[in-house]
C-alpha cells in the first residue's frame, strides 16, 4: 500500500479506481453513458472537485502561508517563495479556471445559464449570485493576484522596490477572494437546497 501513497499520481489513480468500483457497486454496473442526467452529474462532481482544490488553496494561502511568512527566518523563506508558492499558485489558478468552465458548462447543460447570469429569474437567484462571485474571484486570480505574485516571487523581472507593492496587492486580492468565498459557497449550497 505504501507504493501507492508514495506517489501523488498513483494515489489519484487509486482514488479514481476506487470511484469506478464504488459507482459500479451502487449502480450494479449499469450506467447510461448517453443520459443527460449522468453527464450533468459528472460535470457537477468535477466542478465541485476542482472548486474544493481552488478554495482549499485560497484558504491555505490566507489561513496558513500569509500569516506564517513573518514567522519564518529569512534564510528559510526561499523554500516557500521559490518552491511551494509557485506550485501552489499553478494549481490555484488552473483550478479557478476549471471551476468556472465546468460551472458554466453545468449551468448550460441544465438550461439555467442565462437566467442565472442575468439574475432575471428569482428561481436561479442564489446560483446566479454565486456564479457572479465565482467569476469575479476567477478574474481576480488571473488578472490581479497572479500577475502580482509573479512580481512578488521574482518570477518576472521587476525593480526590487516594486516587490513590496506587488506582494501587498496580491495579498489584498487574495483576502478579497477569501471574503467572497464565504457568501459564494453559501449561494451554491442554497441553490441545491431549494434556495434561501
Amino acid at each position: 500500500m505504501g507504493f501507492v501513497f508514495q506517489s501523488l499520481g498513483r494515489t489519484l489513480l487509486a482514488g479514481l479506481i476506487l470511484l469506478v468500483l464504488l459507482v459500479a457497486a451502487i449502480t450494479g454496473g449499469v450506467i447510461d453513458l448517453v443520459s443527460h442526467n449522468w453527464w450533468t452529474f459528472v460535470f457537477r462532481w468535477l466542478h465541485v472537485t476542482v472548486a474544493i482544490l481552488w478554495i482549499g488553496l485560497l484558504w491555505y494561502f490566507n489561513f496558513v502561508q500569509i500569516p506564517s511568512m513573518p514567522k519564518i527566518p529569512d534564510e528559510q523563506k526561499p523554500a516557500i517563495t521559490k518552491v511551494i508558492a509557485p506550485t501552489a499558485l499553478f494549481w490555484f489558478r488552473w483550478a479557478a479556471l476549471a471551476t468556472v468552465i465546468l460551472g458554466l458548462g453545468l449551468a448550460s447543460m441544465n438550461g439555467y445559464i442565462v437566467p442565472a447570469l442575468t439574475l432575471s429569474d428569482h428561481t436561479y437567484l442564489p446560483i446566479g449570485l454565486g456564479m457572479w462571485m465565482g467569476l469575479i474571484m476567477a478574474f481576480n486570480v488571473w488578472f490581479i493576484i497572479w500577475p502580482n505574485q509573479k512580481k512578488a516571487l521574482g518570477m518576472v523581472p521587476v525593480q526590487i522596490t516594486e516587490r513590496p507593492k506587488a506582494t501587498r496587492i496580491a495579498m489584498l486580492g487574495s483576502r478579497f477572494n477569501t471574503m467572497l468565498s464565504i457568501p459564494m459557497i453559501f449561494c451554491m449550497v442554497a441553490q441545491q437546497h431549494a434556495g434561501f
